[in-house]
């Protein structure tokens, strides 16, 4: 059975706290594991949430900040100690690769694994494979960001009682799948349109239209919301967002599930974020997101 899930590594905005490490966040998306933004501690994070080296298929860094990248070169360095027996991808702002060289040869080590670097340089597709369509946009934040977004394709459902109807049944169904006919009965008679599940990653950033291209009718929107709705002018100076700010975002992009992190740790009472959010009229799922807890992906559309 597949396994759709964000276990939530580090949730700090800048520095560690006593009770949230640097941001570290990693998608199980049937079979495959997409660890975005390794903060410094990841490493640490991953053994305590019950995430392996073997886990990672790709690394996705939104951009180069320490908070979102000082953990690379421990995470790469984990991958080839452990021989990760799959190559790995990352992607990473293509103005930023001499910041990813210098974390990924940090220092000495033995490598082992297949780390293939794909910068992003642009909006559009980074890779299509036939679990998803991965994709970038271009965030507003000082230095260069882009946020990701993962996109299952749309998919039929087939309708058990239909095919009964029609008396089709075993191997048939997958020549009727194949082929979109069999004896006069068509694929869209006997099944139904199921549009595929959607999941974007947004951090540093201002509000921007490549934030809400990111978040169009996701199911799940990971999204940092750094300052509270009082301090929005020092959010704007600081290229971030404010809680009500993430809300809009997705609230106005229909998001099902939100999942609010990135804290700066001038705040102290998590539900703050929580009070904003629903006042900016969100009102689907929403999690204030904390260190070390797993989140599930929500269940498709029937």
């Amino acid at each position: 059975m597949s396994v759709r899930e964000l276990v939530v590594l580090g949730t700090a905005s800048q520095v560690p706290t006593r009770h949230r490490n640097h941001n570290g966040y990693l998608l199980r998306w049937d079979g495959e594991g997409i660890l975005f933004d390794p903060g410094e501690g990841t490493q640490r994070q991953m053994l305590r949430a019950g995430v392996a080296a073997h886990d990672i298929n790709r690394i996705c860094v939104t951009h180069f900040h320490g908070d979102h990248s000082l953990g690379l070169a421990g995470v790469i360095q984990r991958i080839n100690l452990d021989q990760v027996p799959h190559p790995v991808t990352a992607h990473f702002p293509a103005g930023g690769q001499q910041f990813f060289d210098r974390l990924r040869y940090a220092t000495a080590y033995r490598q082992s694994v297949e780390l293939a670097e794909a910068p992003v340089a642009a909006d559009g597709i980074l890779a299509t494979t036939d679990a998803y369509t991965l994709d970038s946009h271009r965030l507003s934040h000082p230095v260069e960001s882009y946020g990701y977004r993962l996109t299952e394709p749309d998919r039929r459902r087939m309708l058990p009682a239909k095919l009964a109807e029609h008396g089709i049944g075993g191997p048939d169904v997958g020549r009727l799948q194949r082929e979109g006919a069999l004896r006069g009965v068509t694929l869209e008679e006997v099944s139904e349109h199921r549009r595929g599940q959607r999941f974007a990653f947004v951090m540093d950033t201002r509000l921007c239209d490549g934030a809400f291209a990111l978040a169009d009718g996701c199911d799940m929107l990971v999204i940092e919301s750094t300052f509270l709705d009082e301090d929005s002018r020092l959010a704007a100076d600081h290229g971030h967002l404010t809680a009500g700010q993430a809300a809009r975002v997705a609230k106005e992009a229909g998001v099902r599930h939100l999942v609010l992190t990135h804290f700066s740790q001038r705040y102290t009472d998590p539900g703050a974020f929580e009070r904003q959010a629903r006042a900016a009229g969100f009102d689907g799922e929403l999690t204030i997101a904390q260190d070390l807890i797993t989140i599930p992906v929500p269940t498709r559309h029937q």
